[in-house]
Formats: C-alpha cells, sequence, structure tokens
C-alpha cells in the first residue's frame, strides 16, 4: 500500500511562537481559513480524504486551565513552563506534519460547578467545605470527617441521601480496589463555559489551520461531565457501575475503535500524570485484549507532556506527580509503545513506514 509522504512543512507566516505563553490568545478563525488556503497552495499540500496512511493526532485535554499560570490548575511540570512549552512545541509539530497528519482529535475536559471531585461536592464533620489538594477514602467517610454535601441530593438523586451515602462510599471503594488512584479533590477547573475550558489559542490556532488547509473535521471528543465519577481517561469513567448494580458510565467504544483503525496514533497533551497517562493506560488495555502488536503503531510525544506538580511556597512542591509519568512511560515503552519527541522527522520513527 502506498504511504503519504513524510514531507517536513515550513511554519506559516502569521505563526508567533510567544502566543504559546498567552492566557488571552485566540485566533481568528475566519482569517485563518483564508490563510490556510493561501499555503496550501503554496506548498502543495492535498486534503487529507487522498491520505492512503491514517496517522491521527490525539491531543488530551490542552485547555487553558491546565496550560497557563491563570489557570486554576496549571500543569507547570518541575521547570515552572511544563504546558506552556509543550502548547508551543504541539503548535509546530502540528505545522512541519502538516500534510502527513490525517485526522486530529481534542480532548476536552468538561466539568460543571458538583462534581465528585471538587471540594464543593463534600462536607466535613462541621458542615463546612473540604479544601482542595486532598484525598477522600471509604474511611474518612465512614468516620464522617468527608461525607457529601447535602445540598446535592435533591437534583442530583430525588433527594435520596442515604443512597448518594452509599454511593460515594462505593464509589471510593472501587478506586481503591483497582489500586489506580484514590478519590483526589481538584480545584474547579474546566467549567463548561468558562475561559479555562477553552484550548490554548495557539493549539486551536494549529489544529483548525490544519482543518482548513486539508478539508477535514476539527474532531473534538468531550468527557467529564458525570457528577459522580471521575474521568481522567478519554477512553472511559474511572467508574462504570453504580453500589446497586445499575450502570453508572460507560466506555467511549466507538473512539477506541476509531484509533484502533487508524494506520498509527500519535499522544500529547496534559497532563502526563493523569489524563494522558490514564488514556494511555486504557488504550493500552484494549490493545492487548485485542492484539499486543498494535502497540507499536501508537507514538507518545514525551516532549508535548507534563506532569502535575504542586509548589509548596519555599522552592518545592507540596506534590509532584512526576515520577508516577516517568514509570507509566517505561510501562508503555516496554508493552511496544514508542517514546519520541515532537522535534524528531517522522521519517526518523520506527515503526512508522512513511514513503
Amino acid at each position: 500500500m502506498k504511504k503519504t509522504t513524510a514531507k517536513e512543512l515550513p511554519l506559516p507566516g502569521f505563526y508567533n511562537a510567544s502566543h504559546a505563553a498567552e492566557y488571552g490568545y485566540g485566533p481568528n478563525a475566519g482569517r485563518l481559513q483564508q490563510e490556510a488556503g493561501a499555503w496550501k497552495a503554496a506548498q502543495g499540500v492535498k486534503v487529507a480524504a487522498t491520505d492512503s496512511f491514517n496517522l491521527h493526532l490525539l491531543l488530551i485535554d490542552v485547555q487553558k486551565d491546565f496550560c497557563f499560570p491563570d489557570g486554576s490548575l496549571y500543569v507547570a511540570g518541575r521547570s515552572g513552563k511544563g504546558a506552556m512549552d509543550d502548547n508551543r512545541r504541539i503548535a509546530e509539530f502540528i505545522y512541519r506534519n502538516l500534510g502527513t497528519l490525517t485526522n486530529v482529535t481534542a480532548t476536552l475536559d468538561t466539568h460543571f460547578a458538583y462534581q465528585i471531585f471538587f471540594p464543593s461536592f463534600w462536607v466535613d464533620q462541621d458542615d463546612q467545605p473540604l479544601q482542595p489538594h486532598r484525598e477522600v477514602t471509604r474511611e474518612q467517610i465512614e468516620r464522617g470527617q468527608a461525607r457529601p454535601n447535602p445540598a446535592v441530593a435533591k437534583w442530583l438523586c430525588g433527594g435520596n441521601y442515604p443512597w448518594l451515602l452509599k454511593q460515594v462510599k462505593y464509589y471510593c471503594e472501587e478506586l481503591e480496589r483497582a489500586g489506580k488512584y484514590t478519590l483526589y479533590l481538584w480545584p474547579p477547573h474546566c467549567l463548561l463555559g468558562s475561559d479555562g475550558h477553552a484550548l490554548s489559542g495557539v493549539v486551536q490556532e494549529a489544529r483548525l489551520f490544519h482543518s482548513f488547509a486539508r478539508g477535514v473535521q476539527s474532531w473534538a471528543e468531550v468527557k467529564g461531565g458525570n457528577p459522580l465519577t471521575e474521568n481522567y481517561s478519554v477512553m472511559r469513567p474511572e467508574v462504570l457501575m453504580r453500589h446497586d448494580g445499575q450502570p453508572l458510565a460507560q466506555r467511549n467504544t466507538q473512539f477506541l475503535k476509531t484509533l484502533l483503525t487508524s494506520d498509527a496514533v500519535v499522544i500529547g497533551g496534559q497532563a502526563a500524570s493523569h489524563c494522558v497517562k490514564s488514556s494511555i493506560d486504557d488504550l493500552l488495555g484494549e490493545i492487548v485484549a485485542q492484539d499486543a502488536a498494535l502497540a507499536r503503531k501508537v507514538y507518545l510525544l514525551t516532549d508535548c507532556m507534563s506532569s502535575v506538580t504542586v509548589p509548596d511556597g519555599k522552592g518545592g512542591f507540596a506534590a509532584d506527580f512526576t515520577p508516577q509519568a516517568d514509570a507509566a512511560l517505561k510501562r508503555f515503552a516496554d508493552a511496544g509503545m514508542h517514546l519520541v519527541k515532537s522535534t524528531d522527522p517522522l521519517a526518523s520513527w520506527p515503526d512508522l513506514h512513511l514513503a
């Protein structure tokens, strides 16, 4: 089968790398469409429908709340500039390889005011809201140190507070049984309708430019709206069943199929220690169930993802999830996935047989 040409392209003239660090930057879509038409003709870029090799770029949660210090949950990494540097590298990767990338999908972490991983969902023994950046366990619930906010019961479960109490105990128990995470309370982030929910402007610009230049949809996958479960992974929520045996949520089987039927999948985004890690974990689980050799068509952009760190105000970190991300990347590589950098030419990537 004839493969698409891995020709590296120049960065378009409008691109400004400094925008990668600007929370308020956003592209003009109409002007971008015009720019894309002229640039496409000048570079001889063909529409994606003619590609015989489907190279799919998956960008996980490259949203303002994660990507900038002004966001509510900035993924700074250990450098302090983590996600902002990643923004630039992601955009430049798209531009350089625009003629080869068939599809670009952006996931959107999408939340509301009350969710099980937000402090607003919980109160302590004195009916005071819990604080972010702490864990909640079944044992704490049993002791009354953490319990669901009674105000949410009416709209969430018809006012049946005993049912809700059973459900959150069961949820924490399921998380602890799975051994992946303990329930962690994050600051409110990626609230639907907020500025922080939007994609980083420089990445939005690049994905729209790709869409206009190649005649392919600007794909997006929304995740995280269920108030009773976390949804780190775009492939599935953390818990699928309720305590009473009824379904709570479901796997994203259609998107899993989309990725696994692509000829190659490239992954970057935020955060390496959480949503990126969980999404790849679930993708790998599906691969192992089908054919372990499929792992070789997955490429992880290690320089386009950073880990969650929480500064302690003294020059160190109150929390640093970098080791967990590093361990996960090693595990993914051991399974057959490829660890690559965005600046490496596609022609040099192992097992990517582009003509």
